[in-house]
Protein backbone atom coordinates (compact mmCIF):
# COMPACT_ATOMS: atom_id res chain seq x y z
CA UNK A 1 0.00 0.00 0.00
CA UNK A 2 1.30 3.55 -1.13
CA UNK A 3 0.98 6.05 1.89
CA UNK A 4 0.82 9.74 1.52
CA UNK A 5 1.54 11.01 4.35
CA UNK A 6 2.89 9.83 8.00
CA UNK A 7 2.49 10.59 11.94
CA UNK A 8 4.10 8.81 14.44
CA UNK A 9 3.03 10.04 18.02
CA UNK A 10 4.20 8.70 21.45
CA UNK A 11 6.80 8.67 24.07
CA UNK A 12 10.92 8.48 23.81
CA UNK A 13 10.40 4.74 22.15
CA UNK A 14 8.81 6.45 19.46
CA UNK A 15 10.95 9.62 19.32
CA UNK A 16 14.09 7.19 19.15
CA UNK A 17 15.69 6.38 22.26
CA UNK A 18 17.78 5.00 22.67
CA UNK A 19 19.33 4.58 18.36
CA UNK A 20 21.36 8.13 17.53
CA UNK A 21 21.96 8.57 14.39
CA UNK A 22 25.12 7.31 13.38
CA UNK A 23 27.21 11.18 12.93
CA UNK A 24 25.15 11.94 16.41
CA UNK A 25 22.44 14.43 14.67
CA UNK A 26 19.62 12.98 17.36
CA UNK A 27 17.81 9.59 17.76
CA UNK A 28 16.46 7.84 14.69
CA UNK A 29 14.20 5.12 16.00
CA UNK A 30 11.54 2.19 14.47
CA UNK A 31 9.83 5.32 13.38
CA UNK A 32 12.09 7.03 11.09
CA UNK A 33 13.38 3.55 10.15
CA UNK A 34 9.38 2.51 8.82
CA UNK A 35 9.45 5.87 7.11
CA UNK A 36 12.44 5.50 5.14
CA UNK A 37 11.07 2.07 3.87
CA UNK A 38 7.94 3.46 2.99
CA UNK A 39 9.70 6.55 1.07
CA UNK A 40 11.01 3.45 -1.12
CA UNK A 41 7.41 2.60 -2.68
CA UNK A 42 5.93 5.68 -1.86
CA UNK A 43 8.42 8.18 -3.07
CA UNK A 44 6.56 11.32 -2.56
CA UNK A 45 6.18 10.31 1.04
CA UNK A 46 5.92 12.81 4.31
CA UNK A 47 6.78 12.12 7.54
CA UNK A 48 5.94 13.63 11.06
CA UNK A 49 7.24 12.57 14.32
CA UNK A 50 5.63 14.60 17.48
CA UNK A 51 6.66 12.09 20.06
CA UNK A 52 8.24 13.23 22.63
CA UNK A 53 9.63 11.52 25.87
CA UNK A 54 8.18 11.53 29.01
CA UNK A 55 5.09 12.05 27.27
CA UNK A 56 1.66 10.18 29.28
CA UNK A 57 -1.42 9.27 27.07
CA UNK A 58 -3.07 11.87 28.74
CA UNK A 59 -0.42 14.30 27.47
CA UNK A 60 -0.05 12.67 24.20
CA UNK A 61 -4.30 12.99 23.96
CA UNK A 62 -3.75 17.31 24.43
CA UNK A 63 -0.26 18.01 23.21
CA UNK A 64 0.54 15.91 20.27
CA UNK A 65 -3.05 14.24 18.38
CA UNK A 66 -4.28 18.04 17.65
CA UNK A 67 -1.07 19.03 15.57
CA UNK A 68 -1.60 15.09 14.08
CA UNK A 69 -4.89 15.84 13.23
CA UNK A 70 -4.08 18.98 11.65
CA UNK A 71 -1.32 17.23 9.49
CA UNK A 72 -3.72 15.21 7.65
CA UNK A 73 -2.19 12.12 7.99
CA UNK A 74 -2.97 8.69 6.33
CA UNK A 75 -0.89 6.57 8.30
CA UNK A 76 -0.23 7.18 12.05
CA UNK A 77 1.22 5.39 14.48
CA UNK A 78 1.01 5.44 18.26
CA UNK A 79 3.59 4.12 20.78
CA UNK A 80 2.81 5.26 24.39
CA UNK A 81 1.85 4.37 27.42
CA UNK A 82 4.95 2.86 29.02
CA UNK A 83 4.62 6.48 31.43
CA UNK A 84 1.08 5.67 32.48
CA UNK A 85 3.41 2.40 33.90
CA UNK A 86 6.17 4.03 35.71
CA UNK A 87 4.29 7.01 37.24
CA UNK A 88 1.48 4.76 38.12
CA UNK A 89 -0.87 7.52 36.63
CA UNK A 90 -4.25 5.73 35.63
CA UNK A 91 -7.49 7.67 36.52
CA UNK A 92 -7.42 9.02 32.61
CA UNK A 93 -5.30 6.15 30.86
CA UNK A 94 -8.56 4.22 29.05
CA UNK A 95 -9.77 7.06 28.28
CA UNK A 96 -7.13 9.02 26.86
CA UNK A 97 -6.44 6.03 24.65
CA UNK A 98 -9.39 5.16 23.45
CA UNK A 99 -9.85 9.03 22.53
CA UNK A 100 -6.32 9.30 20.98
CA UNK A 101 -7.57 5.73 19.15
CA UNK A 102 -11.00 7.47 18.01
CA UNK A 103 -9.83 10.47 16.68
CA UNK A 104 -6.85 9.48 14.58
CA UNK A 105 -9.12 6.61 13.10
CA UNK A 106 -11.26 9.38 12.16
CA UNK A 107 -8.63 10.79 9.95
CA UNK A 108 -5.96 8.16 9.34
CA UNK A 109 -7.19 5.26 6.95
CA UNK A 110 -4.35 2.77 8.64
CA UNK A 111 -3.81 3.31 12.63
CA UNK A 112 -1.20 1.27 14.21
CA UNK A 113 -0.62 0.14 18.12
CA UNK A 114 1.91 -1.37 20.31
CA UNK A 115 2.06 -3.17 23.28
CA UNK A 116 4.68 -2.79 25.81
CA UNK A 117 7.79 -4.85 26.48
CA UNK A 118 7.85 -6.34 30.28
CA UNK A 119 9.78 -3.32 31.67
CA UNK A 120 8.88 -5.34 35.14
CA UNK A 121 11.95 -7.91 33.92
CA UNK A 122 14.30 -5.15 35.12
CA UNK A 123 15.60 -5.40 38.96
CA UNK A 124 13.64 -3.34 41.12
CA UNK A 125 10.39 -3.03 38.78
CA UNK A 126 8.67 -6.21 39.15
CA UNK A 127 5.65 -4.29 41.53
CA UNK A 128 5.00 -2.91 38.02
CA UNK A 129 4.35 -6.75 36.24
CA UNK A 130 0.76 -6.04 37.16
CA UNK A 131 0.27 -2.46 35.29
CA UNK A 132 2.46 -3.54 32.61
CA UNK A 133 -0.41 -6.20 31.61
CA UNK A 134 -2.98 -4.42 32.40
CA UNK A 135 -2.05 -1.67 30.13
CA UNK A 136 -1.33 -4.31 27.39
CA UNK A 137 -5.19 -6.01 28.21
CA UNK A 138 -6.20 -2.21 27.63
CA UNK A 139 -4.61 -1.97 24.45
CA UNK A 140 -4.83 -4.96 22.45
CA UNK A 141 -8.92 -4.19 24.01
CA UNK A 142 -8.48 -0.70 22.27
CA UNK A 143 -6.91 -2.28 18.93
CA UNK A 144 -9.86 -4.95 18.49
CA UNK A 145 -12.30 -2.23 19.19
CA UNK A 146 -11.45 0.25 16.15
CA UNK A 147 -9.94 -2.52 14.22
CA UNK A 148 -6.26 -0.87 14.02
CA UNK A 149 -3.15 -2.68 13.29
CA UNK A 150 -2.11 -3.83 16.71
CA UNK A 151 2.01 -5.08 16.70
CA UNK A 152 2.59 -7.48 19.88
CA UNK A 153 5.56 -7.03 20.82
CA UNK A 154 5.30 -9.84 23.02
CA UNK A 155 5.09 -12.17 19.91
CA UNK A 156 8.58 -11.59 19.20
CA UNK A 157 10.76 -14.69 21.02
CA UNK A 158 13.96 -12.10 21.61
CA UNK A 159 11.88 -9.30 22.94
CA UNK A 160 12.81 -9.49 26.43
CA UNK A 161 16.25 -10.08 25.37
CA UNK A 162 18.88 -7.32 26.81
CA UNK A 163 21.20 -7.48 23.91
CA UNK A 164 17.65 -5.25 21.91
CA UNK A 165 17.79 -2.45 24.65
CA UNK A 166 20.07 0.47 24.96
CA UNK A 167 22.41 1.17 28.18
CA UNK A 168 19.67 1.95 30.41
CA UNK A 169 18.26 -0.91 29.59
CA UNK A 170 14.90 0.21 29.43
CA UNK A 171 14.87 1.95 26.08
CA UNK A 172 15.40 0.19 23.16
CA UNK A 173 18.74 0.11 21.42
CA UNK A 174 19.13 0.45 17.51
CA UNK A 175 19.01 -3.42 17.34
CA UNK A 176 15.79 -3.58 19.28
CA UNK A 177 14.13 -0.37 16.79
CA UNK A 178 15.17 -2.31 13.61
CA UNK A 179 13.16 -5.16 15.30
CA UNK A 180 10.12 -3.04 15.79
CA UNK A 181 10.92 -1.39 12.78
CA UNK A 182 10.32 -4.30 10.79
CA UNK A 183 7.12 -6.03 12.32
CA UNK A 184 5.47 -2.41 11.55
CA UNK A 185 6.26 -3.22 7.64
CA UNK A 186 5.28 -6.79 8.02
CA UNK A 187 1.84 -5.39 9.15
CA UNK A 188 1.62 -2.99 6.04
CA UNK A 189 2.10 -5.74 3.89
CA UNK A 190 6.01 -4.30 3.21
CA UNK A 191 8.81 -7.13 3.31
CA UNK A 192 11.61 -6.06 5.64
CA UNK A 193 15.11 -6.21 5.08
CA UNK A 194 15.73 -9.82 6.58
CA UNK A 195 18.93 -8.72 8.65
CA UNK A 196 16.31 -6.74 11.09
CA UNK A 197 14.76 -9.71 11.82
CA UNK A 198 17.97 -12.26 11.67
CA UNK A 199 17.82 -14.54 15.31
CA UNK A 200 19.85 -13.59 17.94
CA UNK A 201 23.46 -15.82 18.56
CA UNK A 202 22.85 -17.83 21.81
CA UNK A 203 23.67 -15.21 24.60
CA UNK A 204 27.36 -15.61 26.21
CA UNK A 205 27.47 -16.50 29.69
CA UNK A 206 29.17 -13.90 31.48
CA UNK A 207 31.11 -14.07 34.55
CA UNK A 208 29.83 -13.29 37.89
CA UNK A 209 32.60 -10.59 38.51
CA UNK A 210 31.92 -8.91 35.11
CA UNK A 211 27.86 -9.26 35.64
CA UNK A 212 28.41 -7.35 38.92
CA UNK A 213 30.66 -4.74 37.50
CA UNK A 214 27.81 -4.26 34.45
CA UNK A 215 25.29 -4.45 37.10
CA UNK A 216 26.93 -1.91 39.37
CA UNK A 217 27.34 0.36 36.02
CA UNK A 218 23.78 0.31 35.14
CA UNK A 219 22.81 1.56 38.93
CA UNK A 220 25.66 4.07 38.80
CA UNK A 221 24.86 5.68 35.20
CA UNK A 222 21.47 5.13 34.92
CA UNK A 223 19.30 3.87 37.58
CA UNK A 224 20.65 6.67 40.58
CA UNK A 225 20.27 9.64 38.13
CA UNK A 226 16.72 8.77 37.22
CA UNK A 227 15.80 8.49 40.55
CA UNK A 228 17.31 11.58 41.18
CA UNK A 229 15.40 13.47 38.32
CA UNK A 230 12.22 11.61 39.65
CA UNK A 231 12.13 13.31 42.80
CA UNK A 232 13.49 16.90 41.28
CA UNK A 233 11.11 16.48 39.33
CA UNK A 234 8.50 16.19 41.86
CA UNK A 235 9.97 19.07 44.20
CA UNK A 236 9.59 21.49 41.55
CA UNK A 237 6.81 20.72 39.90
CA UNK A 238 8.19 19.31 36.54
CA UNK A 239 7.10 16.73 34.00
CA UNK A 240 9.63 14.32 32.11
CA UNK A 241 9.96 15.95 28.55
CA UNK A 242 8.90 19.23 29.16
CA UNK A 243 10.39 21.90 27.42
CA UNK A 244 11.22 19.28 24.88
CA UNK A 245 10.06 19.78 21.31
CA UNK A 246 8.82 17.18 18.71
CA UNK A 247 12.24 16.35 16.74
CA UNK A 248 10.11 16.33 13.12
CA UNK A 249 6.70 18.31 14.14
CA UNK A 250 6.13 19.26 10.57
CA UNK A 251 5.28 16.82 7.32
CA UNK A 252 8.45 16.82 5.39
CA UNK A 253 9.47 14.33 2.86
CA UNK A 254 12.08 11.12 3.37
CA UNK A 255 14.95 9.89 2.06
CA UNK A 256 14.35 5.97 1.15
CA UNK A 257 16.74 3.99 3.37
CA UNK A 258 19.91 3.10 1.48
Amino acid sequence: MHYRRYVAIGDSCAEGLDDPYPDGSGYRGWADLVAGELARVSPSLEYANLAVRGRRLDQILTEQVPNAVAHRPDLVTLFGGGNDVLQGRWRTTAESLDEIVTTMAGVAETVVLFTLPDIARLPGLGRLRPRVRRLNDLITETATKHGTLLIDVRDDEYCDDERLYGGDRLHLGPRGHHRVAAHVLTSLALTPDPAWLAPLPPAVREPVWRSAAQHWSWLRHHVYPAVHDTVRNKLIGRQPGDGLVAKRPDPAPVTPML
